[in-house]
């Protein structure tokens, strides 16, 4: 008897801790992003510089602290790749990261073969918005736009344990 209790407590025990694992993963660390007109979406001009707001409606953004690359956002926009191409800096090799299914604006496979095709373009949003991470903005021919962010080469360096280099702006102190 003592050890049926003692297996139903340890298989117990591991289904709680997966059901809290699973749920900590997709919806414990993540919180809506509050609206800021004007400072949500900004997209870096060509040529470099501070990153310019463009026009935007319909903005929805989740983030979380728990990694710098969580954010995820959606909105339109009236401006055409045209216009967009035309000024801001394009993004090298773009890859949408996967955002928790519940955040159903923002569908990286679907965005990642829009990307491929030439029916969306994506854009440096801001250079190192944390350490190694930068904001990578993407609009479809339709007016959809979609912001996340990603490792930059030096956030892949400092990550990975290469050595930085002198490139790289300094790593901050906690």
């Amino acid at each position: 008897m003592t050890g049926k209790i003692l297996v139903l407590a340890l298989v117990l025990s591991a289904a709680i801790a997966a059901a809290a694992m699973y749920y900590l993963q997709v919806y414990g660390f993540y919180y809506e992003v509050a609206a800021e007109p004007g400072r949500d979406v900004q997209l870096v001009p060509q040529g470099g510089g501070a990153a310019e707001p463009i026009d935007y409606a319909n903005f929805s953004a989740i983030d979380a602290d728990s990694s710098p690359i969580r954010y995820r956002a959606c909105f339109e926009t009236g401006l055409s790749l045209e216009e967009l191409s035309a000024r801001f800096s394009p993004a090298e090799d773009p890859e949408p990261l996967n955002a928790p299914g519940w955040f159903d604006c923002f569908d990286a496979p679907d965005l990642a073969r829009a990307l491929q095709d030439g029916t969306a373009r994506a854009f440096i949003g801001g250079k190192n918005i944390h350490f190694g991470v930068d904001r990578i903005v993407a609009v479809t021919d339709a007016g959809r736009g979609y912001a996340w962010n990603a490792l930059n080469n030096c956030g892949q360096k400092a990550y990975d344990g290469t050595v930085v280099g002198e490139e790289c702006p300094p790593r901050p102190e906690n």
